[in-house]
């Protein structure tokens, strides 16, 4: 038996890879997550039979993003029908991507719910029409920040919130152009952000990690938008790695930044924030030993707005 998620009302707008059925999925007792480490070439599924091996996918960068998100959701729905410690099953999957606490704060929200007698089934689903409706609903205000004539430089793979709001700009009218790094080294620009655009028919060009200054420079780029792993009351960002400085480049140029964020944590702090690291990646070759790091801190001063259910704060 398959479990899907129902009653969305977003997935008609988004690109294939971001419909929530593509991202993960359960099917007799087990875990499917789409690894998107080898799109847009390849369609493969990682199985997952326990909490543990969905937080070794996860750290694993199988998935991204908003990704994490809904495989915890569906990991705990998981833990729950196999009668599972649901406190232990929320700290694995937490401590996965200690960064993003949008993730963690969400497993304890349902974690509540159901301890205060609401099934898993419900809270899952919950959950999921509660972000979908966010999604839609930030998007909003994300396109009434977009101009006609924009050419809008992104960072990795933005999801949903940035995703919606070029689509929501071009199907009013809107001529826009995205500009799309690489983003190395596991290439989510190229991979995932640029046929995304692509499939939405939205115009966009796939450029290296180091030309955003130099379209800046141009006046190509007239917008810098990302998503945000991490957003702070103080406006601080975490995102990844090459935001900093595209963002430095931004400033330079009179460029605007704007980092979408599904909910400020209130309670971090910039000395608190974990920056995860990966182990030296050798996709280059030449025997090299790499540092990986995989977040930027974006501080407030060069962002611009951080867009939000409540507007642009």
């Amino acid at each position: 038996m398959t479990t899907s998620i129902s009653g969305r009302t977003v997935d008609a707008l988004l690109p294939p890879f971001l419909k929530h059925d593509a991202i993960a999925y359960i099917e007799n007792d087990i875990l499917y997550i789409r690894d998107r480490r080898r799109l847009p070439l390849e369609s493969v599924y990682v199985e997952c039979r326990s909490t543990e091996e969905a937080a070794r996918a996860i750290k694993a960068m199988v998935t991204q993003g908003g990704g994490p998100l809904e495989v915890a959701l569906l990991s705990f729905l998981l833990a729950s029908k196999r009668g599972e410690n649901l406190d232990r099953t929320v700290d694995v999957l937490s401590s996965a991507r200690p960064t993003n606490s949008t993730m963690r704060r969400t497993l304890s929200f349902i974690l509540e719910e159901v301890k205060e007698g609401k099934s898993a089934e419900r809270a899952v689903q919950g959950a999921f029409d509660y972000y979908d409706a966010l999604y839609d609903e930030i998007s909003d205000i994300g396109e009434r920040l977009i101009e006609d004539g924009d050419g809008i430089l992104t960072r990795c793979f933005p999801e949903h919130t940035f995703m919606l709001s070029v689509r929501k700009a071009a199907d009013n009218g809107k001529h826009i152009r995205v500009y799309v790094p690489e983003t190395r080294p596991y290439m989510q620009g190229a991979r995932l952000t640029e046929p995304s655009l692509r499939a939405m028919g939205i115009e966009c060009f796939l450029i290296t990690d180091a030309m955003p200054a130099h379209f800046m420079a141009e006046g190509r780029i007239t917008k810098f938008m990302t998503a945000s792993d991490l957003a702070l009351s103080d406006r601080t960002i975490v995102n990844k790695t090459g935001t900093l400085s595209d963002a430095i480049a931004a400033c330079r140029y009179g460029i605007p930044y704007y980092a979408f964020s599904l909910s400020i944590d209130k309670e971090a702090r910039r000395e608190s924030i974990v920056l995860e690291e990966r182990d030296g990646w050798g996709e280059e070759g030449f025997g090299a030993k790499m540092l990986y790091p995989l977040f930027d801190v974006i501080p407030s001063e060069l962002v611009t707005g951080i867009i939000t259910k409540e507007g642009v704060i």
